[in-house]
């Protein structure tokens, strides 16, 4: 081809591209996308796409993409320009001189997104799905173009290494083709499914391609027959609707083939079909049609036109028996047929210089990217962060309701805390109950779609550890332990404080007292940050308070630790202080230890337990150190007056066999208003049974009242508490 051949051709190109924009755009917009065609050819002049072509035909490709969504002319000329910066060294500020802010910060996006591999290190991944959860934030349309981006790449990819083929068709698979589901780009996300799977498995492509072709072919009288009779419906009743078939994507058929365990027979014997209509009530009009054509399958009908999904997706959905095959139907409207196909993109429309016009579906990801960001923000790394996103990139949605009728859309297996936080993150925190359907549930339980959910709050309730155990969303999952961190730090800093006002006690100073100087000098001397910073690793456990409280008495931060008595610390620190008073309600940091089960009464002490805080053992544990040198780094506590929580006891009762002893057993301890936890038989004999008992009780008096109630049952020959 002659070089004056080949400039008219990329003319031609260039013109097809024009023509297509001019039914949406104005001829100054098309002359601003024609002028980053022309900026880009000069650019790129002299480089090579790897199939030999002109690079240059790559962000055309891609433009021409975008314009088939008919996305903004800013869009189109960042698609023009986004391997500018990168590949031919023109500065970002030469496009902002040339092009305006608003496209060069599109460049600059979609460039760092370029630079992306996914497939290194899990920490890299992480790492670099957060600067796209970054890019995505400040402006949509970055990850719109990079998904034309992509989506062209893919289309070529075969002259690429091997290696490299299979690197970029597992990135599309694992955060492209979600990232294009989730903001509702049906059309981006299939055919991005459909080249990975091509290029991951050729041969399997191929061979159901293949089977595809043959069975659609013999098929096709019932398929013919199947539009035939609903169209023929549809003129009967005066109802406008196209009716078109709808394929089977290679990637779908594969995962349902490899992870439901269907036959390629079972999956292509359902006929797939869409019927597209005017007008939203004409769609309930022709769902009552169809039905009085063929029979619906009961508990198959779906009305995401109500309750829309997540993405923004509408349709009503309906599964038929009729001539011995199952009949799949999805009807919608056109407008919905462009937002199922194009998602987040069919809403890209410009009035002027103004921004986008916002519309139902830009809030749904205006809410999403938000709430990305604020995980970002609470996550400790990226990983951390990574882990809780994939399940609000794979959602499979159940929709419920509040108690004054929003919806809220909630991935499968959602429970009311995850509920709660989807609402807000400060009525997840200081959620204690809930009611389901207005009657009482467990915040554990999984919800169902139709639900009406309330969340019922305390002032002063925090996060239950527990919840991690059961939340599903990315959200819920973020905030509960940004604020546990937040409570372990503050408990860890004020459990730190009482144990170093105790050890200086002992020295007879007081924390108020001490110098800013000294207290400088100890925290510089630790290597730590702050003061708080030292006293929360005393509170941890991670540093020995009496060393701290040595250090700040001596006046010098370089008391050398090494050369402590342990007869010192035993004789002029700790022994001297009063004992730490404690409730049972000090939260994270302090726990009893389950061997002894101590309880208020019980004298106990405290085991600094490195990285975990305080645990508390009664001072007659096995488990305690016996050696005089050991046990003078115990912390000795007391406990307070006022003590009303419930804590767990162990208790072995033998007993003689009798029918309905155990229901006896278990009334003596409801009449001494104890609760039982756990009941079970460990050893009987033909006439002796020995039944273990953990119980609660607020403390050594209502323990003494429980036993003296079991022990008064006739068939109870002994009861003990039991201390491993």
């Amino acid at each position: 081809m002659s070089q004056e051949a080949a400039v008219a051709e990329r003319e031609r190109t260039v013109e097809d591209l024009t023509a297509t924009l001019g039914d949406y755009l104005d001829s100054g917009r098309i002359n601003q996308v024609r002028r980053a065609y022309y900026y880009a050819e000069q650019a790129h002049e002299g480089q090579m796409r790897r199939s030999g072509e002109r690079y240059i035909t790559h962000p055309l490709a891609v433009a021409t993409i975008l314009a088939e969504m008919k996305l903004d002319h800013q869009s189109l000329m960042a698609a023009m320009l986004h391997d500018v910066i990168e590949d031919t060294g023109i500065p970002k500020d030469a496009l902002s001189e040339q092009f305006g802010e608003s496209v060069a910060d599109l460049v600059d996006g979609v460039s760092k997104l370029t630079q992306i591999e996914f497939r290194s290190r899990a920490e890299a991944q992480a790492e670099n799905f957060q600067k796209m959860t970054l890019a995505m934030a400040r402006d949509i349309r970055v990850i719109i173009v990079k998904l034309a981006d992509r989506l062209h790449n893919m289309r070529t990819l075969g002259p690429m290494p091997y290696e490299k083929r299979q690197r970029i068709a597992n990135e599309t698979l694992d955060i492209y083709a979600p990232i294009a589901n989730r903001l509702g780009m049906h059309r981006v996300c299939t055919e991005l499914e459909d080249l990975g799977f091509a290029s991951l498995y050729p041969m399997r492509a191929k061979y159901i391609s293949k089977a595809v072709t043959k069975l659609r072919g013999s098929h096709r009288e019932i398929i013919d027959d199947i539009r035939g009779k609903l169209q023929d419906k549809l003129q009967e009743r005066g109802l406008p609707g196209r009716i078109v078939g709808r394929e089977k994507h290679l990637n779908s058929i594969y995962n349902k083939m490899k992870f439901r365990h269907k036959s390629f027979h079972e999956i292509m014997d359902v006929y797939a079909f869409r019927i597209i209509t005017d007008t939203e009530d004409d769609c309930y009009r022709i769902l009552g049609a169809v039905h009085s054509l063929y029979k619906p399958l009961p508990g198959r009908f779906k009305d995401y036109i109500a309750m829309p999904k997540a993405n923004g997706y509408q349709s009503l959905h309906t599964t038929l028996f009729g001539m011995h095959v199952n009949i799949e139907i999805q009807i919608r409207t056109e407008e919905m047929e462009q937002i199922a196909n194009d998602g987040i993109a069919a809403h890209w429309m410009y009035k002027h210089d103004q921004s986008p016009v916002s519309s139902a579906n830009q809030q749904r990801v205006d809410r999403w990217v938000q709430g990305l960001m604020d995980m970002r923000e609470r996550a400790d790394d990226s990983l951390e962060f990574i882990e809780h996103v994939k399940t609000d990139l794979f959602p499979d949605e159940i929709y419920v309701f509040t108690p004054k009728g929003k919806i809220l859309e909630l991935p499968t297996g959602a429970t009311p805390v995850d509920f709660a936080y989807a609402i807000h993150t400060d009525i997840g925190n200081a959620c204690v109950a809930c009611r389901i359907n207005r009657n009482l549930g467990s915040l554990s339980q999984p919800l169902q779609s139709g639900q009406t959910v309330e969340v019922i709050t305390a002032p002063n309730a925090r996060p239950n550890p527990a919840w991690l155990s059961f939340v599903v969303t990315g959200k819920a999952r973020s905030s509960i332990r940004h604020a546990l961190k937040l409570q372990r730090r503050t408990e860890s800093v004020q459990l730190g404080k009482t144990l170093l006002k105790k050890s200086l006690h002992g020295f007879g100073q007081k924390l108020s007292e001490l110098g800013q100087e000294q207290v400088s000098a100890v925290v510089s001397h630790n290597q730590v940050a702050s003061f708080d910073d030292l006293l929360s690793e005393i509170g941890l456990g991670n540093r020995m308070a009496y060393l701290i409280a040595r250090q700040l008495v001596a006046g010098e931060a370089g008391a050398e630790t090494s050369s402590l008595d342990v007869g010192t610390l035993s004789g002029e620190g700790d022994r001297k202080g009063s004992p730490v008073t404690i409730r049972g309600t000090e939260g994270l940091l302090v726990r009893f230890a389950n061997c002894c089960k101590p309880i208020p009464g019980d004298p106990v002490v405290g085991v600094m337990d490195s990285g975990h805080g305080l645990v508390i053992h009664s001072d007659t544990c096995s488990r305690l150190p016996e050696s005089t040198e050991d046990r003078a780094h115990l912390t000795h506590l007391k406990w307070a007056k006022d003590i009303t929580d419930e804590f767990s006891v162990e208790l072995r009762v033998e007993l003689e066999r009798q029918r309905g002893v155990i229901a006896e057993v278990a009334n003596a301890v409801a009449m001494a208003d104890g609760n039982i936890e756990r009941i079970n038989v460990e050893e009987q004999n033909a006439r002796l049974s020995i039944v273990s008992l953990v119980v609660h009780v607020n403390g050594r008096r209502h323990l003494a009242r429980v036993m003296r109630r079991v022990r008064n049952i006739r068939a109870v020959t002994h009861i003990s508490r039991v201390r491993y």
